[in-house]
């Protein structure tokens, strides 16, 4: 379960963004001003924090410049007033990760912290060893049973995000777009083959289809 720390001085906001988060499955923890938030974040080493630019006692500006002035990763998505584009620009200038502004849709806000979260939680392999099969993603490398395997780019990188995010479902539109990008977009079906191929040359049961949805690497 992903931490999410809320730091916002405006109590409809705070309770509203905090109820919402729960129901989502968020553990949250929430805090009025920048001091309490930035001793929150020390304490707790939230996942992602969502962060008001306007706070008293310590702005936002200052927590996220003091969090990143100490090494403190964790993605920020800042809060600010609509149309203060200099407010944003600052804001990403001291670190921050995205920023959605006030008053925000809530929906946008929730899809901006799934994806902030998934790009920070995201684990890339250098190497995968499974069965009599070691591949190198660094040197586009794959050997089974001591023989070179002749893999296309695309599988690499269809098996690097596989396996990078195993036990997780992809669907089929999810490998396009992070494999295939925007590149004369193919059709999933073009994933299904890619699937096949590696099975066939890999001869690995780790790459798992879930009918009707995608796939999944099962370690």
């Amino acid at each position: 379960m992903s931490r999410i720390l809320i730091v916002e001085d405006e109590p409809a906001i705070l309770r509203g963004l905090a109820d919402n988060l729960r129901f989502e499955s968020y553990e949250v923890l929430t805090a009025a001003d920048g001091p309490s938030g930035y001793a929150a974040l020390k304490e707790h080493k939230p996942d992602l924090i969502i962060l008001d630019l306007m706070l008293p006692k310590m702005s936002g500006y200052d927590v996220c410049r003091r969090a990143r002035a100490e090494g403190i990763v964790t993605p920020i998505l800042m809060l600010t007033a609509r149309g203060e584009e200099a407010d944003r620009v600052r804001g990403l200038d001291l670190g921050a990760d995205d920023y959605v502004s006030k008053p925000f849709s809530l929906p946008e806000l929730l899809a901006r912290v799934r994806a902030l979260l998934r790009r920070t939680q995201r684990t890339v392999l250098d190497e995968l060893r499974f069965d009599d099969v070691i591949v190198d993603f660094r040197r586009y490398e794959a050997r089974r049973a001591g023989s070179e395997v002749d893999l296309t780019r695309k599988e690499f990188g269809m098996l690097r995000l596989l396996a990078s995010r195993a036990g997780e479902v992809l669907t089929r539109d999810e490998l396009l777009t992070e494999v295939w990008g925007q590149e004369s977009y193919p059709t999933t079906r073009t994933v299904d083959n890619h699937v096949l191929s590696l099975r066939t040359k890999l001869g690995s049961e780790h790459l798992v289809t879930i009918h009707g949805v995608g796939y999944k690497w099962a370690p």
